[in-house]
């Protein structure tokens, strides 16, 4: 009866063993002598420590959905030597199903192009010093009866009566001089501003590379906020330019844009010249092939108003430095709105230890290996590029925690195939097993193309598939023709292994 005499309330209110031993049990209760102004403190805390703890749990989950998206998603890693053609395979790669996003950072890329820019013309100068040190090393010195040294009897060039734009054209008339003159001295001159911004371009932007020895391209390194950071001062440069035209002003003296405009007839002058261009043959020095060249584009780029089209930013030479995680979904094709991750590593030697941990986590890898029979690597001129890109593929089919990987081989560079075989050089010399074989792109490209088919025969842990393309990366059309095919590929064969088909 007792029972029933208590309110209601009372009667379904938990309960509570105030004398229990439970520790956590004494501690949640609010102390006997609890003010209104305590009480309302400590509910304000419990709320408050409640929303942080939904918090993390919406963060877990968010986790959670985030790594199952990731574990679903295509993971594809580019290798290959230094410059192979591994970022220009990726820039394709953007602009064939991403891209929005591939033009939404041109601004970031305008200024890599004008440092390829400078970075040619530096190279061309460093060249015509060489020449004029030779030339006055094996100038006749002709001597007076008396033994005093008199100057040669040989004319000196006309002083020029043209303007400074039209007074750089050197070469004149039906002869072609054999040597350079004065012209070219001057217009050197001219070009020297270029070098300090490119210097200070160079230490400005990318603070964090020290050059020990001097690397010859523009580097960056992964995970620096790069793009950004040139973006910014791409912007800062045109509001500048807005503000004044004049080379000369202080807040124009570092911009790349203006001074490239004011030196653009001496660089179009300079890199057509005949003098210049026999030099360059007699040296055997063919820029041109070089990565990220743009001398034959001058008067297009070294223009105040420059915007970078689409094969100007897949052509422009960017060389990382370290492993970096490119992340994007898919706008075209198929199967729109899936997430591919591509891993761009860095090809040089010493990178090469860092490949292993991206092994056990992707689907596919595209090797490329380009076919420069005739060239050597920078970082040992004893090893010849292409047998140093044999070798790598040798020891990528023979990695057992690759053995369930797609292996897709781009067989790379062939316009620079072409032009080599087309200058006349042979394979045989740089190749002795070639033998005898017609010195022709379609028996030179079968003889590597079966060279690397037999070690991925040979060596691959167990059977699969053998895809191999012909490319020239920088020719974005024909490439997106390419990649096409290796996505649904590398897509099919990502969808049987998790069973959906």
């Amino acid at each position: 009866m007792a029972l029933a005499a208590r309110p209601f309330n009372a009667n379904h209110a938990p309960f509570v063993d105030v004398s229990t031993d439970d520790p956590l049990a004494r501690a949640l209760q609010p102390p006997p002598d609890e003010s209104p102004d305590q009480r309302a403190l400590r509910e304000q805390m419990q709320r408050e420590a409640s929303r942080i703890s939904m918090e993390i749990d919406e963060d877990i989950q968010e986790s959670r959905k985030a790594f199952e998206r990731r574990k679903r998603a295509i993971k594809i890693l580019l290798l290959g030597q230094a410059e192979s053609g591994k970022s220009t395979t990726l820039k394709n790669f953007q602009l064939a199903f991403s891209p929005q996003h591939f033009r939404s950072e041109k601004l970031a890329w305008r200024t890599i192009i004008q440092l390829n820019l400078i970075r040619s013309i530096k190279q061309l100068l460093e060249i015509l010093q060489l020449e004029w040190q030779e030339q006055d090393a094996t100038k006749p010195a002709a001597t007076t009866t008396n033994g005093a040294t008199k100057p040669s009897s040989r004319p000196s060039s006309p002083p020029s009566t043209l303007s400074p734009a039209t007074a750089v054209r050197f070469s004149t008339g039906t002869h072609t001089p054999t040597t350079l003159n004065d012209a070219h001295r001057r217009i050197r001159v001219r070009l020297l501003p270029l070098l300090a911004i490119e210097n200070e371009l160079t230490h400005k932007l990318f603070p964090s590379l020290v050059y020990r020895p001097p690397i010859k391209e523009v580097c960056v390194r992964a995970g620096s906020g790069w793009k950004g950071l040139l973006s910014q001062f791409t912007g800062e440069s045109n509001a500048a330019a807005q503000k004044s035209k004049r080379v000369g002003s202080g807040d124009l003296v570092d911009n790349p844009t203006t001074v490239l405009a004011a030196c653009k007839d001496d660089i179009i002058a300079l890199w057509e010249d005949p003098v210049v261009r026999g030099i360059l043959r007699k040296r055997g020095v063919r820029l041109m092939d070089m990565p990220g060249f743009f001398l034959n584009d001058v008067s297009r780029i070294a223009t105040l108003h420059y915007e970078p089209t689409d094969d100007d930013i897949v052509r422009a030479r960017l060389r990382t430095l370290g492993v970096e995680e490119h992340r994007f979904t898919m706008e075209s094709g198929a199967y729109p709105g899936s997430e591919w991750y591509i891993y761009d590593v860095g090809g040089s030697r010493s990178m090469r230890p860092h490949w292993i941990p991206f092994f056990d986590d992707v689907q596919a890898i595209i090797f490329l290996a380009p076919l420069a029979f005739n060239l050597m690597l920078e970082e040992d001129p004893k090893v010849n590029r292409l047998e140093d890109s044999i070798s790598l593929w040798r020891d990528v089919c023979g990695n057992q925690l690759l053995a369930k990987t797609t292996l897709i081989l781009f067989l790379n560079k062939m316009d620079i195939l072409q032009a080599t075989l087309a200058s006349g050089i042979r394979v045989q010399k740089y190749v002795p097993s070639y033998g005898d074989q017609p010195n022709d792109v379609t028996h030179v490209v079968k003889y590597f193309r079966d060279k690397f088919r037999g070690y991925h025969k040979r060596l691959s842990p167990k059977s699969r598939p053998f895809y191999v393309h012909e490319t020239s990366v920088i020719d974005t059309h024909a490439t997106s023709i390419i990649l096409v095919g290796v996505r649904e590929g590398i897509l099919r064969a990502h969808l049987q292994s998790v069973n959906v088909i």
